[in-house]
């Protein structure tokens, strides 16, 4: 699955304008946040919590524009315990 870092800038873009900066913010806010995500699922102890966790990603990746990110985190969330979907993420997210 390819991923377009390109889309969460555009999308961004046309929330904030093209303030480089703000738009570098707000790109590493995504990252911090979809990290904790990624936290959350490694420490989740039951298949309620990795779902939550999940779905929160998929919320984060939806509010940014990152489609293909929110599609694999509706795998994820659908995936209890999916050690391998979470390695997908890891993957994923070092390409924003």
């Amino acid at each position: 699955m390819a991923y377009d870092p390109g889309a969460i800038d555009a999308t961004l873009a046309a929330a904030v304008g093209e303030d480089p900066q703000l738009i570098t913010e707000l790109r590493r806010a995504f990252i911090e946040s979809a990290e904790r995500c990624i936290a959350s699922l490694r420490a989740a102890e039951s298949a309620e919590a990795w779902r939550g966790a999940g779905l929160r990603l998929k919320g984060l990746a939806a509010s940014f524009g990152a489609v293909r990110l929110m599609a694999l985190a509706e795998e994820v969330a659908a995936a209890p315990h999916d050690m391998r979907l979470v390695a997908r993420v890891e993957r994923a997210l070092t390409r924003f």
